[in-house]
């Protein structure tokens, strides 16, 4: 009840402050703006009551000492939240200046169009996020093909329900600094501290972020065409890919002569472009990937607001190079519109960078296009410049070092780094998604041919830098152009579909080519994690509970290369877990797995101790039959030099402690 309290109050708080943004003064459009309130409400509210709360548990830890800060967290902001609703109501009663949500209704037959629309959205969506990640009858279920970044999400979410993870640690690399945006998991840890379930916390918070993000897209698409059928389409082709990936399959099974049979027991994702079988470019990075419909959802509310000063550079009357030389020497260009909104708009998403980092960045890509056609280019700057400073910020409190490198890498998983083996990726991996667009900006005006160039932005900087030490992390840059992208898609679909009947057909081709790829994909999704495709967890473990209370944030534990079981369910802070996760999040897992190989490998006390000591390993737990980097664990040292402290019922699993304290 307490979780949904938080939720509630979260959003009411995010109303008066997105007001600032979103009210009626501020926003001139003939759309509902309902669909801008509610997730701008969503966003606002979650963003700086979580923050709030994370401060004071933070200063509630580490300067007084608390063993529970989240108590002392939840407990001032929530209060402090009741008293500044009660204010602002008492205010508005006083001044008789009722809330009046009819005013964000203007178009009746249109709402009652887009409330079923979304009414049959958030049904879909609920589904599939507890489709593929739900708790029943103790036991946690999570689907095959999301349950690889759920293991470190859910333990960072258990080191603050279950422990007290202040200043926080990666707990996949426990003893370090923190270089993975967590505050997500942070924020569903803390609504299972407050009493929701692990799983309503954490797909709650999924369905709230994924809807209003949808939501603002649609709008978005609404205010750049001008209809309703390019909004939902727009959505559509955000849940389904193109690709030329099924085209390929089918051709290959119609000739090998098995296509049926293969099309109902196939459960992996298809693809011919490197790690495309992971499911990196379809709706399953969503269901794995929670926290980037969050940073998106605060990227779109940016991109929405700053099309005032998109649409006021693009119509001037000038034309061609004159129009464009226009907007850097004309001086409504440099002029401040809004500066209060752009300072607003700045804060917000300085504070999303550890909610999402790649949704911001990739939001700062996109204005920096805007801007280049824009008048008022010195809001945008002061937005790009308060984000900065707090992105900063934030990485000089949580990180410590250099936080990201720019380092040139053309190419990003194409085979062959050369333009044109750049084209062959795009088409083998998007279809005429990408490489169609330079036929369709042929019948783009202005707006649209301004629109594809900033949309694409986010591409061109995959394809070309390399902030962190996996390349795989760029293709989040490449769906964040995807998802804005379709806006003029789906411009096209429909206006071929309100033409004559060739045109009509056309619109059917191209939406079949644009689609039937991710459509595949998401039966996959579908048989890729239904029954028998599930990891189960038990969630009233032994083992979970003792190592939750035993152990404390100051504590190491030595594992085997462990991804998502009952040891890292318990939150507690791993040497080393699996390396994958902490090393795409920059920490140096060689170092560390080869003191974990000798530790469980070797013959000599001496040499046990003095790495254990060196490595500030504080116990050590050892499974029967374990390996660690391919190489078979012993227990024979470790239990002669340390003490047995914990067996589990079935025997396999013993911890030793190798502190005397």
């Amino acid at each position: 009840m307490l979780g949904i309290i938080y939720l509630i109050l979260s959003v009411l708080i995010g109303y008066e402050i997105s007001g600032i943004l979103t009210g009626p003064k501020e926003i001139s459009t003939d759309t509902n703006r309902i669909w801008l309130v509610l997730p701008a409400s969503f966003g606002t509210g979650i963003l700086v009551v979580t923050w709030a709360v994370y401060i004071i548990s933070w200063f509630a830890s580490v300067t007084g000492g608390s063993d529970r800060p989240l108590l002392y967290g939840n407990l001032i902001v929530l209060s402090a939240a009741v008293l500044i609703l009660a204010f602002l109501l008492y205010r508005r009663k006083k001044k008789a200046q009722p809330m009046k949500p009819e005013s964000m209704v203007t178009d009746r037959s249109r709402f009652r169009k887009e409330l079923v629309f979304f009414g049959i959205l958030l049904v879909f969506i609920t589904y599939m996020m507890f489709y593929v990640f739900y708790i029943k009858d103790g036991v946690m279920y999570a689907g095959l093909t999301v349950c690889s970044d759920y293991a470190p999400h859910t333990a960072m979410m258990r080191s603050f329900s279950l422990g007290n993870n202040f200043p926080t640690q990666y707990p996949h690399f426990g003893g370090a600094d923190v270089k993975y945006h967590f505050m997500f998991q942070f924020l569903a840890g803390n609504l299972e501290y407050l009493g929701l379930r692990l799983d309503l916390a954490y797909n709650l918070l999924s369905i709230g972020s994924l809807l209003g993000f949808l939501m603002l897209l649609y709008e978005l698409a609404l205010r750049i065409t001008g209809r309703m059928c390019c909004g939902i389409w727009t959505i559509i082709l955000f849940f389904f890919r193109s690709g030329m990936a099924f085209w390929r399959f089918l051709w290959e099974h119609l000739q090998a002569g098995d296509l049926l049979t293969v099309l109902q027991e196939n459960t992996a994702f298809i693809g011919y472009t490197e790690n495309e079988n992971w499911g990196l470019w379809n709706f399953n990075v969503y269901l794995n990937q929670r926290h980037l419909a969050f940073g998106l959802l605060l990227v779109t509310l940016a991109l929405y607001l700053f099309m005032d000063w998109l649409e006021a550079g693009i119509s001037h009357e000038e034309k061609g190079l004159q129009w464009l030389g226009k907007r850097f020497t004309a001086p409504e260009t440099w002029k401040c519109r809004q500066p209060e909104k752009a300072l607003f708009m700045g804060l917000f998403l300085g504070l999303g960078a550890f909610w999402n980092g790649a949704a911001v960045i990739g939001g700062l890509l996109i204005l920096m296009g805007f801007a280049i056609f824009s008048d008022g280019k010195l809001d945008y700057l002061i937005t790009a410049l308060v984000t900065v400073f707090f992105s900063f910020l934030q990485t000089k409190i949580f990180i410590r070092g250099s936080a990201m490198g720019f380092q040139l890498y053309l190419g990003f998983l194409a085979e062959e780094k050369t333009p044109w083996g750049v084209v062959k990726y795009l088409f083998w991996m998007g279809g005429i998604f990408f490489l169609g667009l330079l036929g369709l900006v042929v019948f783009l005006r202005r707006k649209g041919r301004v629109l594809a160039v900033s949309f694409l932005i986010p591409t061109i900087f995959a394809f070309t830098i390399l902030m962190t030490v996996d390349i795989n992390v760029n293709h989040k840059y490449i769906m964040i152009s995807y998802a804005f992208l379709g806006i003029l898609w789906a411009w096209a679909v429909c206006s071929l579909w309100r033409g004559k009947v060739i045109k009509k057909i056309l619109a059917v081709v191209l939406a079949v080519c644009l689609t039937v790829t991710g459509v595949y994909d998401f039966v996959v999704i579908l048989k890729g994690n239904g029954y028998g495709h599930r990891i189960a967890i038990n969630m009233n473990s032994e083992l979970t509970a003792w190592l939750a209370e035993n152990l404390d944030k100051n504590d190491l534990l030595l594992t085997p290369e462990y991804s998502i079981n009952e040891v890292t369910m318990s939150g507690v802070m791993l040497y080393c877990g699996w390396p994958y996760y902490a090393w795409s999040a920059g920490y140096d897992t060689y170092y560390r797995a080869a003191q974990a190989v000798t530790i469980y490998t070797t013959f000599d006390s001496e040499l046990l101790k003095n790495l254990v000591k060196q490595e500030k390993i504080t116990y050590i737990l050892y499974e029967e039959d374990s390996q660690f980097e391919g190489q078979d664990c012993r227990e024979d040292v470790i239990a002669e030099n340390y003490e047995l402290v914990y067996e589990n019922p079935g025997g396999s699993i013993r911890i030793y402690k190798t502190s005397e304290s």
